[in-house]
């Protein structure tokens, strides 16, 4: 009698069949800086100081049989160095595993640090760790991320907030706006927020002016208006047909959220500062939210994010994740409705691979699994690093 093996010689070899286990993990933690110093409104009003740099977590994924995946966390401001410390205390977890096994070793990973919480810093931690197994497992395959995820587009609308914050004065991000229409963005996301509102509604009457009625805008305040304010600005903001207000109330605040996106016509967006589907379930299910910002590194890397993307998409939501676009690209081009990634050139440094921008929109990369490597620089920012294993 054949066996199964022989009858299919392909799956004698597959990692499953083969035994193939995780051999050794690397983390590093790498310190980006920032050409200047930023600030949103959480800046203005007092609560957080400019951001100069960013921390990320970086996790190296080898197999047994010599497969790589690579991932990465991050953190503003503070929590750099805590992410380091409780990935390399769980990584461990991870050698002698089959790599196949995501959902099961994200469990793993979640509940071997538990005693400091299922969420928040501990997943975001782990997120590294879970997004290396997703890119090691698109390699493995010769895929794409989204390929293996299941692709509904080749890419997707495109918008940059990099050129409007707070920090810059009126006519640089005018001038920032002129300059990314003409290299072929999308859309143009600038941030509101300060405390004089009369100032917000000057700065983006004149970016709307600039870009025309039709051209998509955005806008973000970052979590600094009471509900009466939000209320306020959100009718006034009515007339400049903007595809969404970001973080209008507090993140937690979803009877605020619910209320503004029942009596507003602009959508609302929300979701980036929320670190488990749990979290992102109660403002879906609330109708608290038109667009929905989840950040796979946030809530504990893409095993997490594409439980958020199911809810998501039962309530037919649209959906722009948060920051990483090396990461989000893959993810908004594996979602079923209406979705747009955020363009940051800040990350560029640490890549020796660049995305494509066309015609308003980033073309998902060819190259297998998130299709980037680190560069010399991310080395060279590159402050702590651990391993456990024996790397083949």
């Amino acid at each position: 009698m054949t066996s199964p093996a022989a009858a299919h010689p392909a799956a004698a070899s597959s990692p499953a069949a083969s035994g193939d286990r995780i051999a050794w993990v690397g983390l590093r933690l790498v310190y980006l800086p920032l050409r200047t110093p930023i600030s949103d409104a959480k800046v203005l009003t007092g609560r957080q100081k400019p951001l100069t740099e960013v921390a990320f977590l970086f996790a190296d994924v080898v197999t047994a049989d010599g497969h790589h995946g690579l991932g990465f966390s991050y953190s503003k401001r503070a929590g750099g160095r805590g992410l380091f410390a409780h990935a390399a205390e769980v990584a461990p977890e991870l050698v002698g595993e089959d790599p196949n096994d995501i959902a099961r070793l994200w469990q793993k990973l979640v509940w071997a640090g538990a005693s400091v919480g299922r969420s928040g810093l501990a997943t975001q931690a782990i997120a590294a760790l879970d997004i290396a197994l997703w890119d090691l497992k698109a390699k493995r395959a010769g895929l794409p991320l989204a390929k293996l995820l299941g692709a509904h587009r080749d890419s997707v609308p495109c918008y940059n907030t990099s050129g409007g914050f707070l920090s810059s004065p009126l006519e640089e991000v005018l001038d920032n706006a002129r300059a990314l229409v003409a290299g072929g963005i999308g859309g143009i996301k600038i941030k509101v927020g300060q405390p004089d509102t009369a100032a917000d509604l000057k700065r983006v009457t004149a970016v709307r002016e600039t870009l025309g009625d039709r051209f998509p805008l955005m806008i973000d305040a970052n979590q600094q208006w009471d509900r009466r304010t939000a209320q306020r600005f959100g009718r006034a903001m009515e007339p400049l047909n903007l595809v969404w207000i970001e973080e209008p109330l507090d993140a937690y605040d979803v009877e605020g959220h619910a209320r503004l996106a029942a009596t507003l016509d602009t959508p609302i967006a929300t979701g980036e500062m929320l670190t488990s589907p749990a979290e992102h379930w109660r403002l879906i299910e609330a109708d608290a939210v038109d667009f929905i910002q989840p950040d796979a590194p946030r809530v504990g890397g893409i095993t997490q994010f594409l439980r958020i993307t199911t809810l998501a998409d039962h309530k037919g939501l649209s959906m722009a994740p948060h920051f990483a676009m090396e990461i989000h690209l893959h993810l908004s081009a594996a979602y079923p409705g209406e979705t747009w990634v955020e363009h940051f050139d800040w990350l560029e440094p640490l890549f020796n691979e660049r995305l494509e921008l066309r015609d308003g929109r980033m073309v998902v990369p060819d190259r297998p699994g998130l299709g980037v490597t680190l560069s010399e620089q991310a080395e060279a920012w590159t402050v702590a690093r651990t391993e456990t294993g024996a790397r083949p």
